[in-house]
C-alpha cells in the first residue's frame, strides 16, 4: 500500500497520491458511467410520443417553468415539474404529497416516463436524475414542445 501524500502542483491543484483514492474513484464512477450510457439511448420521437400518448401507458413530465407553459402551451396530457423539483422534490415524496402537488398519481419505479422541455436540454437532466433514482423506464422526448408544436400545427394546417 503507498503512503497517503499531497502533492501541489505549479496551478495549484491538490492530488491525492493513493492508490485507493484512485480505486475508489474509478469504482464510483463505473456505476454514474453505466446510467450515463443507459441514458444515451432512451430518445423518443415525435411519432413515438404521439403513440405513446394514445396508449395512455405513460406518464409525460414537462420539465419548463410555469410561465413557460403559460406562455407557449404544453403537451396534451403532460404534467408540469419544473426541472429544479425532478428528482429529490418530486420523484422522491410521498404519493399523498405528490398528488396533492401535482393531481397525479405518483409514478412508481417500473413506470413508463417521458421526459420534455423546450429543446430537449432540460429533459435529459431529468431523465439523467431520474435513472440515477432507479427509474429505469425513463426516456426523453429530444424534439421538446418546439418539434411538437412545429408538427401538430403542420398537420392542422394540411387539415384545413
Amino acid at each position: 500500500m503507498m503512503p497517503q501524500r499531497l502533492l501541489f502542483g505549479s496551478t495549484r491543484h491538490v492530488i491525492l497520491g493513493s492508490t485507493e483514492a484512485v480505486l475508489w474513484g474509478l469504482n464510483s464512477i463505473k456505476g454514474n458511467r453505466h446510467n450515463f450510457r443507459t441514458a444515451v439511448f432512451k430518445d423518443v420521437t415525435y411519432k413515438e410520443l404521439k403513440n405513446l400518448l394514445n396508449s395512455k401507458k405513460i406518464m409525460l413530465i414537462d420539465v419548463r417553468e410555469k410561465w413557460e407553459i403559460l406562455e407557449y402551451g404544453k403537451i396534451p396530457g403532460s404534467v408540469n415539474i419544473p426541472l429544479g423539483e425532478v428528482g429529490e422534490a418530486s420523484l422522491q415524496m410521498n404519493p399523498k404529497d405528490f398528488k396533492e402537488k401535482y393531481n397525479e398519481v405518483k409514478p412508481s419505479k417500473s413506470d413508463n416516463l417521458v421526459f420534455s422541455c423546450l429543446a430537449g436540454v432540460r429533459s435529459k437532466k431529468a431523465l439523467n436524475t431520474a435513472i440515477s433514482l432507479g427509474f429505469n423506464s425513463a426516456k426523453h422526448y429530444a424534439g421538446g414542445w418546439n418539434e411538437w408544436a412545429s408538427y401538430e400545427y403542420s398537420e392542422k394546417k394540411q387539415g384545413n
